[in-house]
């Protein structure tokens, strides 16, 4: 089994941080709450502990792999709205998740989950 499907394994099994440990230590992340990317595991193990606390009922509901990478599909609930996106994993020469990009869905709950990580990021002193 691969990374991306360790990783979603760990997801499913209710540990999203420890589903950090398939990154790479140079992971860039690309979040559609902020522009620039996450860059390095340690910022992106800080966003993964806000989401472990900001996402309700998350599960993946679609998986479809090529030979560059995985998506995943998901849908959860953040401040009670639906959201539905998809997480994009490209594996680097070493087998590890080195991008990841989330993508999500309706703009009323990309508003959402933005608002929600960034209260979270802040109350954990990630960001200021």
């Amino acid at each position: 089994m691969n990374a991306a499907l360790r990783f979603k394994a760990a997801v499913e099994a209710g540990d999203i941080v420890g589903a950090t440990e398939f990154f790479s230590d140079d992971i860039t992340l690309h979040s559609p709450v902020k522009f620039q990317p996450f860059e390095g595991i340690d910022a992106v193990r800080a966003l993964f502990r806000v989401l472990q606390r900001t996402f309700e009922d998350f599960r993946y509901v679609g998986q479809y792999d090529g030979p560059n990478g995985h998506v995943l599909h998901f849908r959860t609930v953040v401040s009670g709205r639906q959201v539905e996106g998809i997480d994009l994993i490209e594996l680097d020469e070493d087998g590890r998740i080195g991008t990841f990009t989330v993508m999500i869905r309706p703009q009323s709950a990309l508003t959402a989950v933005g608002e929600a990580i960034l209260a979270g990021l802040m109350a954990d002193g990630a960001v200021s």
